[in-house]
């Protein structure tokens, strides 16, 4: 992962689009994260026989490989279920732009590592309009500069965004959540130290009383 995110963004302007749509449940029966990109969207994508949907774009050639949404407004709203997330980068997606998300998607997302980009609702519409019906090869990239903070068209349209320093430091690094948790490790350790020196008595108590049943 890098600061600067580039590809090809396909227009989604469907507003309420929920993780139930993204993700359906007939895909949540598993017990890693492996296959979710075949459920990315699959209602969208497919009709009732598993045809896929010449009307969807991200079916359409033009839009092959996008790495980038430009969606409608309070995307992934919704149940919590992270499996949106992965499935979306499973797909190869990278980053969102929308003028706003679901609250618990939005920080599953971020602390994931898939970019999402809240803008003005009149700049998501402009920039959808330049993604959409792209005749011209080419036109429908988009470039996000993580650092910066801005959004650029490839006909050099730009918009700058905000993004909460705590993740603009983990796209930077290239961290999930667990990763910059784990740079805090020196911390927590002190933490503990001083926790337990304080209450020494409640270390480890599972495993004495544990002992203590195993002895009776």
């Amino acid at each position: 992962m890098t600061a600067m995110i580039e590809g090809v963004a396909a227009p989604l302007p469907y507003s309420n689009l929920d993780t139930d749509q993204i993700m359906p449940k007939q895909f949540l029966r598993i017990i890693d994260k492996a296959g979710l990109d075949k459920g990315l969207l699959y209602d969208l994508r497919f009709d009732e026989q598993g045809a896929p949907r010449p009307d969807c774009v991200l079916n359409q050639p033009a839009y092959a490989g996008a790495s980038i949404l430009v969606a409608g407004p309070n995307f992934g709203c919704g149940s919590s279920r992270e499996h949106a997330v992965w499935g979306l980068q499973q797909f190869g997606i990278r980053a969102v732009i929308a003028s706003s998300f679901g609250e618990i998607f939005y920080f599953n997302a971020l602390n994931n590592g898939l970019l999402l980009v809240t803008l003005p609702p009149a700049e998501v519409d402009a920039l959808l309009s330049k993604v959409s019906n792209t005749p011209a090869a080419g036109s429908n990239r988009v470039g996000i500069d993580v650092m910066a903070g801005q959004v650029r068209a490839a006909d050099g349209w730009q918009a700058r965004f905000d993004l909460p320093a705590r993740h603009r430091s983990m796209f930077a690094q290239g961290q999930d959540m667990v990763g910059a948790t784990l740079q805090q490790l020196p911390d927590v350790e002190r933490f503990e130290a001083r926790h337990w020196a304080r209450f020494p008595w409640m270390k480890d108590v599972a495993r004495q009383v544990r002992d203590r049943l195993d002895a009776a």
